[in-house]
């Protein structure tokens, strides 16, 4: 592994990782009244856009990150969908 490809792997975990405690949060209360349901929509769109970049481009670490991350974000929103 390069060092370059190491320092996308360990920002695409810390980054994705990120979003672990809000969908836990939003699964065991079944609260998303403080979420903005907008930039949830922003947001997974975004990742989603980041996830077709990296298979373009071809580049593991972009893919592996955004994939997590997507499965999150669109988690959260669907819950502020569905307990909103």
């Amino acid at each position: 592994m390069y060092p370059l490809e190491f320092v996308g792997y360990i920002a695409g975990a810390l980054t994705t990782l990120s979003f672990l405690p809000q969908a836990i949060k939003c699964f065991k209360t079944k609260s998303t009244g403080d979420i903005s349901a907008g930039m949830y929509v922003i947001f997974t769109t975004g990742v989603a856009l980041w996830l077709i970049y990296g298979f373009l481009r071809e580049d593991l670490p972009i893919m592996a990150a955004n994939a997590v991350t997507l499965i999150l974000a669109a988690s959260v929103l669907l819950a502020k969908i569905r307990y909103g």
